[in-house]
């Protein structure tokens, strides 16, 4: 089936799905283009996106209202380079190896909080809060 795209030239990359909608008239506000995306309205290279924020460039296509557009880039524009995706971290046995015994398990993975507990009001239990 060969479908017909409406062209949009961007005169610069990426911009963001929520955007490109609001860009378009096809929402009114940020709003409103956030839920027609999370209702599933909004298709990206032929497949359903839910990613509000999702970044869109040249060559990409975009379905919204049983209409195809193709997104091109403007002449005097210039590309911006994709970013790759991380590759998946490797998944690790969770056995020690003969050489891990003794070793304490590495916290490195895990983001420590330091919680503060000082200048908490005693009665309401919040920080105050300081505009001067």
């Amino acid at each position: 089936m060969n479908q017909e795209y409406i062209e949009i030239e961007l005169e610069e990359e990426p911009i963001e799905l929520c955007n490109l909608l609001k860009v378009l008239d096809f929402a009114e506000s940020g709003g409103q283009a956030k839920q027609l995306i999370a209702a599933g309205y909004v298709g990206v290279n032929g497949e359903l996106c839910t990613v509000k924020r999702k970044k869109l460039y040249a060559g990409d296509t975009l379905y919204f209202n049983e209409e195809a557009f193709m997104l091109t880039l403007a002449e005097d524009a210039v590309p911006a380079e994709r970013s790759q995706p991380k590759p998946p971290a490797a998944h690790q046995s969770s056995a020690p190896s003969a050489s891990d015994k003794g070793k304490k398990p590495s916290q490195s993975g895990k983001k420590k909080r330091n919680k503060q507990k000082n200048n908490v009001d005693s009665v309401t239990g919040r920080k105050p809060i300081s505009f001067g």
